[in-house]
């Protein structure tokens, strides 16, 4: 039966089971479905609060305002940050929104 369950993609476990439509892999935690293949490379997959798949060099704009931590600044909803990039982590983007450098989750942006 270890024959047909493949190995975990992220730690490599072989203890991996099947669940439904996913696998899972009890070590990590991690889950990933068999039959889409971008879940099994190392690329960072990020979607937007649509659901859009987003990529390094995207524009995006902000579905709400969104107050910057340990400051007064606000950014507004409907600003638009050009050429985002996607970094691995809590936040998923790195950008500039209205000249200021922050970090974003993707939750609250859009693809433009």
């Amino acid at each position: 039966m270890t024959d047909t369950i493949p190995s975990c993609p992220k730690c490599h476990s072989e203890h991996t089971y099947h669940d439904s439509t996913f696998y899972v892999c009890p070590e990590c935690a991690h889950e990933w479905d068999p039959n889409v293949e971008a879940a099994h490379s190392d690329t960072l997959v990020v979607k937007d609060s649509n659901g859009n798949l987003l990529v390094d060099g995207d524009d995006v704009i902000l579905t709400k305002d969104l107050k910057l931590k340990g400051s007064s600044t606000v950014l507004k909803k409907g600003a638009k940050a050009k050429g985002i990039r996607l970094v691995e982590g809590d936040h998923e983007i790195d950008c500039k929104v209205d000249g200021i450098k922050i970090m974003l989750k993707a939750c609250f942006v859009k693809k433009a």
